[in-house]
């Protein structure tokens, strides 16, 4: 929409997860989201789904778009790389937290140390049981090994480990018992509070997920992306977002 001096609004973004300055920005709100669902479901507006990931397809969909004033764009495969890096210093912008929640995980972060690192780590379970046959559900003994490889390659800095988790029965205890030497934090909050609290670390650690890619997207943090269980970490493990996020399929 940029890119061709187009409105847009994000209809997930008129009225969920209103954690974002985008949420607030004009017309981000539940009327829009209502008008432009109906509107497409009654035929009143056009709708392009973006179904396939080859390029001439996103292309031909694409064209769709300049053909009508108004229009509902879905789909998984809406994948402009190109666009988005041009662009992704008013996306950040557009998807900064609200201060209330930047100031809310300071608070809980504190000050940092001279000698500290800050380290977070992602571990995703939920539907990660059975995505992909599980290809990236990872015990807690196989997060622990990361953390200490990571620590390792700091002998130097004190770590302290930021766990987040939509593991409910995560068990909390074994991390601090397993990791010796390293500070432990597990995070309280949301799923707001943990994505601005990784995106306040230093160093990210978790399975492929868009959720710690959004998170080093903020402040271009160096992120490992756990595929196998047994890999050795170095660092040159660590990737950034941009490499990261343009090789997604």
């Amino acid at each position: 929409a940029r890119e061709h001096g187009r409105k847009s609004i994000s209809m997930r973004f008129c009225y969920k997860y209103q954690y974002f300055k985008i949420c607030h920005t004009k017309g981000h709100n539940f009327l829009s989201y209502v008008f432009a669902k109906y509107a497409a479901k009654w035929g009143l507006m056009p709708t392009v789904e973006f179904n396939d990931i080859a390029e001439e397809a996103i292309q031909r969909d694409a064209s769709l778009i300049a053909k009508h004033k108004h229009v509902l764009v879905k789909g998984w495969c809406v994948r402009f790389y190109d666009l988005f890096i041009k662009h992704k210093a008013e996306i950040i912008d557009l998807f900064s937290f609200d201060a209330p929640i930047l100031k809310k995980t300071r608070d809980f972060m504190g000050e940092k140390a001279d000698d500290e690192l800050r380290l977070g780590v992602h571990i995703r379970r939920g539907d990660y049981k059975t995505w992909h046959n599980g290809k990236y559900y990872f015990e807690d003994a196989d997060y622990q090994n990361y953390i200490l490889q990571f620590q390792s390659l700091f002998p130097n800095k004190k770590i302290t480990a930021y766990i987040c988790s939509n593991d409910p029965m995560l068990d909390k205890e074994s991390y601090k018992k397993h990791l010796k030497g390293i500070r432990v934090v597990i995070s309280q909050g949301g799923q707001e509070d943990d994505l601005c609290l990784l995106s306040e670390c230093e160093y990210l650690i978790g399975a492929p997920s868009t959720f710690t890619l959004v998170a080093a997207m903020y402040h271009d943090l160096p992120l490992y992306w756990i595929e196998k269980k047994d890999e050795a970490l170095s660092l040159n493990s660590f990737d950034k977002f941009n490499h990261l996020f343009q090789n997604i399929r």
